[in-house]
């Protein structure tokens, strides 16, 4: 039991986890079946930089006879469950694909694991949406962010859960699995409940990386000024002063490397994970920033709210904090930075 399991390991996270692995040494095996955009991307990335050092399989975890002869075989160490359907979108229009990855794909993984590796760590990329839209919190509208008063350090693990969407079903269904077969099977499993993650490697799309996103919007702004054209307005959804708290892939990366060290601590537990207070951000804001860093003007169209919205989460990440010894380290400014050089490198 030495070896790091990733489902998902071509996505954003699971290649820049991949990646710290290989750097320092670990065996690493990557399962993905390649159907994110970027996917194909980030494994050529990954073979140009650590070569034939790890072991890649194109398989999808709905499979579950495939998964479980791949735990069997493997034993890992670790499974970092990052596999899923993470569009909000893309659930409203397929619910059943939704929720064979999100729910029963999961279900597969656990499955495997009681049968075949049950001291195997299982690390699970849940998120915020199980906590519903948040309305019954009440807001304050200031000139540029909503404002949940009553919440200053965040939300934290104990606020209701409340699953809205399919997406929101599916994920809120496998987070629950993942706790209870740690109650009912002794499974060293641990549940990570997202805010907004963003970093290098994200392909970013309209509906889902919304920070890298709107990057990209405000290079091909800059671009279109540049060369005398002019740049189209985009638009999005709310009037903007919808908040997250942001956090970079870099420290995703750590929070899964401190977990695995202190399974015997936090197994069956849940946290919350984002970016933390000093990292929350509006669209307002994002846009505010971009203006600045590229001397451009944002032009962007509202429309009406995404269906189970969130005006405000930003993540308590107290409990982090104190059961593992982790917190952010990457900054809004320097994060944006870098997704942008990114962006700009990779166009």
């Amino acid at each position: 039991m030495k070896s790091w399991l990733i489902t998902g390991g071509c996505g954003f996270v699971g290649c820049n986890l991949a990646d710290a692995l290989l750097a320092n040494g670990k065996d690493v095996i990557i399962l993905d079946n390649l159907s994110r955009i970027g996917s194909r991307d980030n494994l050529a990335w990954l073979r140009r930089k650590h070569g034939q050092s790890w072991r890649f399989i194109e398989a999808d975890i709905r499979d579950a006879e495939g998964f479980a002869r791949l735990v069997n075989e493997t034993r890992p160490l670790a499974i970092a469950h990052l596999a899923g359907q993470v569009a909000m979108t893309t659930s409203v229009q397929n619910p059943r694909l939704d929720f064979d990855t999100n729910a029963l794909g999961t279900l597969n993984v656990l499955e495997a694991l009681r049968m075949h590796s049950p001291e195997t760590v299982a690390l699970y990329s849940s998120t915020n949406k199980v906590y519903g839209n948040l309305g019954w919190v009440r807001y304050k509208e200031l000139e540029t962010r909503y404002l949940a008063q009553e919440y200053s350090n965040g939300f934290d693990e104990t606020t209701p859960l409340s699953f809205q969407s399919p997406y929101g079903c599916s994920k809120g269904a496998a987070d629950q699995y993942m706790l209870d077969y740690a109650r009912i099977y002794n499974l060293r499993t641990v549940v990570f409940r997202h805010s907004s993650i963003y970093g290098d490697r994200q392909f970013a799309t309209y509906d889902q990386g919304w920070v890298g996103w709107f990057c990209l919007k405000a290079i091909e702004i800059e671009h279109a000024k540049k060369t005398g054209h002019i740049a189209l307005v985009f638009t999005i959804s709310g009037n903007g002063k919808q908040v997250r708290d942001i956090l970079y892939s870099d420290d995703v990366v750590k929070l899964y490397l401190k977990a695995t060290e202190n399974i015997d601590k936090i197994k069956g537990e849940v946290f919350n994970i984002g970016g933390g207070f000093a990292n929350s951000i509006s669209l307002i804001e994002l846009f505010n920033i971009l203006e600045k860093e590229y001397s451009i003007k944002m032009n962007y169209a509202c429309s009406s709210t995404r269906e189970g919205d969130q005006k405000v989460f930003i993540a308590d990440i107290k409990k982090a904090s104190e059961l593992i010894d982790w917190r952010p380290h990457v900054d809004i400014m320097s994060g944006i930075r870098r997704i942008s050089k990114w962006i700009i490198n990779m166009r």
